[in-house]
């Protein structure tokens, strides 16, 4: 370019031309030649801005749904970088592609999943969800279920149960369980289809006992085998409710505690009665059976001293045959 430029400044003055005039239409070239080197720049500069931002919404869609990166990058090209489109679409195909892949997986056993347990203000909740390995279990996302699951069954037996007075004990089937709302005309089913989409492994529903209490009784909750990440519902393999009444006064948490830790631990079948005499190692009725926490007295002494009394109580073993918690 230089030599090319030095050929035209000879033939520009070998023409007659005076300098003045050269300089100006060199500088108009050397103008020219700066704006087409800079046109590409700036486009190029434009370019990555734009790809940066795609790039951001390709993460938030990613981060906020669970979506895989090629399916989130579809959804936004589909919808020209829309973010609540891609998302509703990207719940739509998940939905359908979840219950495709539930059929296909129906026949594998799941045996492995968490015992959910929440207790509330006089009324508590305890469902068991199942799925083939103890690795899914502990996903984030199979957790969510979980606690949906959770809190819809504690919504059905509000409503079912809000005029009826004293204890309220309600055990729901699998069956019974899929069909609970979630909202948005969504039900239960549709939640295990939509994580088993995700997932990739068979899952299911398989029960549920919710508990009402009169004022002057008390919940009592356990849950051995817990995951890491805990939240107001606590879960793990076992789980335990225990209801009671009495105990000493500011300490009826830790009472209701201890109990739900000796049923997860000893296993009991039945209440029995207070003066009932134990049967030594066999025992399967609660209050005969040695204290788990005080080897020196049985359920009952214990009770006793604490001047309360077991009404009632569930316990949950995830992937049991379940007996029946009427």
């Amino acid at each position: 370019m230089i030599s090319s430029h030095f050929e035209q400044e000879t033939t520009f003055l070998s023409q007659g031309r005076s300098c003045n005039e050269f300089l100006a239409v060199t500088f108009v070239y050397s103008l020219f030649i700066s704006v087409s080197i800079f046109q590409p720049v700036q486009s190029l500069h434009t370019g990555c801005q734009l790809l940066a931002a795609e790039k951001a919404l390709l993460m938030k869609l990613r981060k906020s749904t669970g979506y895989t990166f090629i399916n989130c990058k579809k959804a936004l090209e589909k919808f020209d970088n829309d973010m609540a489109q891609a998302e509703t679409w990207l719940h739509e195909q998940a939905q359908k592609e979840g219950w495709s892949k539930a059929s296909k997986l129906e026949g594998r056993k799941a045996k492995e999943g968490l015992i959910g347990v929440f207790v509330g203000d006089k009324a508590a909740v305890m469902v068991e969800v199942n799925c083939e390995t103890d690795f899914v279990a502990r996903n984030e996302k199979f957790q969510q279920l979980v606690r949906d699951v959770t809190f819809a069954t504690l919504a059905h037996h509000r409503n079912k149960t809000q005029r009826q007075p004293g204890y309220v004990k309600s055990v729901l089937s699998s069956d019974e369980l899929s069909k609970l709302s979630v909202g948005e005309g969504a039900s239960l089913a549709d939640q295990v289809a939509l994580t088993i989409g995700r997932l990739g492994e068979n899952m299911s529903l398989k029960r549920a006992v919710t508990v009402g209490v009169p004022a002057e009784w008390e919940i009592g909750s356990y849950v051995h085998g817990g995951v890491s990440s805990q939240t107001e519902v606590a879960m793990g393999r076992y789980g335990a409710l225990v209801i009671f009444q009495g105990g000493k006064e500011g300490e009826q948490e830790t009472l209701g505690r201890k109990l739900g830790q000796h049923i997860v631990g000893e296993a009991p079948l039945s209440l029995g009665n207070m003066d009932d005499l134990p049967c030594g190692e066999s025992e399967t009725r609660l209050l005969p059976q040695t204290f788990l926490a005080d080897t020196s007295r049985t359920v009952a002494q214990f009770l006793r001293g604490q001047q309360a009394r077991v009404l009632d109580f569930v316990r949950f073993q995830c992937g049991e045959t379940p007996d029946n918690t009427e």
